[in-house]
């Protein structure tokens, strides 16, 4: 399954974004929270928008492969959330504004293409 591949890749991706909130806290000492850190804020926020868009995105995703959307298509969108998700991560960390809107206008893209093409095949 395509899916699984690229659920695995974002899978790796989640793991390092909870290993630098781990690492933030640990140098910080701070263990709950993030005691007004601006760089433990914006490790959090990564991690955290990580996990409110890919579940969703990978159960859209899966749903158009079990459908049976063309192999390339799948990892068409498939990388587009990749990148879309890197581009965020590392962008929302290191404040760089351009590549976390390229990041999150290829998230969404991903979401939107998704929906359209599950309508469609309901539809016709």
């Amino acid at each position: 399954m395509i899916v699984s591949t690229f659920a695995a890749i974002l899978a790796i991706l989640y793991i390092q974004l909870s290993f630098r909130v781990i690492k933030l806290r640990k140098a910080k000492r701070i263990s709950l929270g993030d005691g007004g850190d601006a760089s433990l804020q914006a490790a959090i926020r990564a991690h955290a928008n990580f996990i409110e868009y890919v579940p969703f995105s990978l159960i859209m995703l899966f749903l158009l492969e079990y459908q049976g959307l063309s192999s390339h298509f799948c990892y068409i969108l498939g990388s587009m959330l990749v990148a879309g998700r890197f581009c965020h991560s590392y962008a929302l960390v290191d404040n760089i504004m351009k590549l976390r809107a390229l990041g999150m206008i290829l998230t969404f893209l991903t979401i939107l293409i998704s929906a359209v093409m599950l309508l469609v095949t309901q539809v016709f």
